[in-house]
């Protein structure tokens, strides 16, 4: 059952599904909060693996502190989140912010990372297609904060203002730190994705055991558009993380047998 756990001197609400297998941990889009996709990511997972999720300070259930939002604090709460709570090497599945998270921590702590998952994820603020726009704020979003965050009601438009200042001028994460990162990585992305294409190729093409799946007909809502598809794209990736020895290769000439 989700509960608040004390992760380093911070409520956050924690999520685990016992199981017997490797460690999965879901790492949710900006804004956003592990109920929003879990009940769609979980159920192909939990009979194979250990799955854990957390609401990112400032996020969901999970209240705020000063510099929440920012990259590099979230990175850092994920890498304590890994040490204290999961205890073991994990596979990663990060949406969108997520994503970047997940990148971050592979970069900074890669013996905490056993694969990654990075869905609609850029690893430069300029890979973002659309400007962000004034925020707004519907009625059912603020019904829903106010009856979930410990956070007063007037701080979900702050957040969104602060967040969106972030999105604009991060993540800041060059092509070369992405190359350090030597655990296999599935970068997949919506075909009408908000990331723009070449971006999306750039971040695929500098990982040393990157893999690309576009999904035909979906946009940066992947999760909840195409979800069977999806999924199952993922657990391929996640029952063989061998790196793909193909019969016609271009770009994995390095791998292939003679």
């Amino acid at each position: 059952m989700p509960d608040y756990i004390n992760l380093r001197g911070h409520q956050v609400y924690n999520y685990e599904w016992e199981s017997d297998g490797e460690a999965v941990v879901l790492l949710h889009g900006g804004l956003s909060k592990t109920s929003s996709w879990d009940y769609l990511m979980v159920p192909p997972l939990e009979d194979e693996f250990h799955v854990f999720a957390y609401d990112r300070t400032a996020h969901g259930f999970t209240g705020d502190l000063p510099g929440s939002l920012h990259f590099e604090f979230q990175t850092q709460e994920a890498i304590a989140y890994l040490e204290d709570v999961v205890k073991e090497p994990a596979h990663l599945i990060g949406w969108s912010d997520g994503g970047i998270i997940a990148l971050m921590v592979a970069i900074q702590r890669p013996d905490l990372v056993k694969s990654i998952v990075a869905i609609g994820a850029n690893f430069h603020f300029s890979g973002v297609m659309q400007a962000f726009g004034d925020p707004e704020i519907s009625e059912d979003d603020q019904a829903e904060y106010n009856l979930i965050s410990p956070d007063a009601p007037h701080t979900l438009l702050e957040k969104t203002i602060r967040m969106h200042a972030i999105w604009e001028s991060e993540p800041k994460l060059t092509l070369g730190e992405i190359a350090t990162i030597q655990c296999p990585v599935l970068v997949l992305v919506g075909d009408d994705d908000v990331i723009n294409h070449s971006h999306t190729i750039a971040l695929f093409e500098a990982l040393p055991l990157g893999q690309l799946a576009v999904i035909p007909g979906t946009s940066h809502i992947v999760v909840k558009e195409k979800p069977g598809l999806m999924n199952a794209v993922i657990l391929q990736f996640l029952e063989d993380l061998s790196y793909p020895i193909t019969r016609s290769p271009v770009r994995r000439t390095n791998n292939q047998s003679e």
